[in-house]
């Protein structure tokens, strides 16, 4: 199942194929949610003929639309003889979907008396499609992490995509970035502005290295900060984020924040994280 380029995710309604197909997208399919099945072999062809210019796909099915249940097991068999394909079914007990339902307050797509005989009708009329799968993927106990984790190490070849580290230094006065996970402060840090031989230099520049550094506190601050980053890392991992963005920040972002960015970005590069770094105001 590993590197599959084309996959088919369908199931029960509730659960979980939305969150399925957020968690391809980071692992780089192009997801189309409920395509119309009659158009499914249209865009494979074209797909196979390199007219879209899309290097893996996941095609999110459902009894959603008219037609499905009659038309989708003849239309899998015919592109099951031109390309290779996956399909995943995902399953949950009556229980966890009548409660997925319950908390969501959303109508089933198949409205009868209750949730529980809406969910009944959709497991009776799937199963002939549940039985073409070629993997079915319960998610009644499994939690959000978990899922993206069976994903994960399902579909993508090297196993979990690697956490990407954007890291952001820049200046309070021009304003905090707003895309940022987590923000450090170090306006407490030795400001190398009061010093004239200093003013005009950046953190890139070693001797504005050695004096923001150079004290005792500045020293702790970086053992702190290191322990603290290090903890989360592997935290952020196994809860399945595949994007972080860091900043740090100082008062005009060219000095204490270029400093103690570029030593993160170190810490994090020894530790085989994939590290972009962007000084927004250092030329300011």
């Amino acid at each position: 199942m590993k590197d599959a380029r084309l996959l088919i995710v369908t199931g029960l309604s509730g659960s979980g194929k939305t969150i399925v197909s957020h968690f391809l997208e980071d692992l780089g399919f192009y997801c189309l949610d409920n395509l119309p099945v009659k158009m499914i072999p249209i865009f494979v062809d074209l797909w196979r003929k390199k007219e879209i210019e899309i290097g893996r796909v996941a095609l999110i099915v459902d009894i959603r639309e008219r037609g499905f249940l009659r038309a989708f097991p003849d239309i899998l068999e015919t592109l099951r003889k031109k390309i290779p394909l996956k399909m995943v079914f995902l399953d949950a007990s009556d229980e966890a979907l009548v409660k997925r339902f319950s908390e969501t307050r959303r109508p089933h797509p198949l409205t009868r008396a209750s949730i529980l005989q809406s969910v009944r009708l959709e497991r009776s009329q799937m199963a002939p499609i549940k039985a073409m799968a070629d993997e079915v993927i319960d998610t009644s106990m499994t939690s959000i992490s978990r899922l993206k984790e069976i994903i994960s190490d399902r579909f993508l070849k090297h196993g979990k995509p690697r956490l990407q580290v954007t890291i952001i230094t820049f200046g309070y006065k021009y304003g905090i970035p707003f895309d940022a996970d987590l923000i450090f402060d170090t306006r407490f840090l030795p400001n190398p502005f009061y010093r004239q031989d200093l003013r005009k230099r950046t953190g890139h520049d070693a001797s504005v290295r050695r004096f923001v550094l150079g004290s005792d506190e500045s020293q702790a601050f970086l053992k702190e900060l290191f322990r603290f980053i290090g903890f989360l890392m592997p935290r952020f991992v196994a809860e399945g984020k595949t994007h972080l963005v860091l900043a740090v920040g100082c008062t005009g972002g060219r000095h204490r924040s270029v400093v103690v960015g570029e030593l993160v970005r170190e810490m994090l590069a020894k530790r085989k994280y994939d590290i972009k770094i962007l000084h927004r105001d250092l030329n300011k």
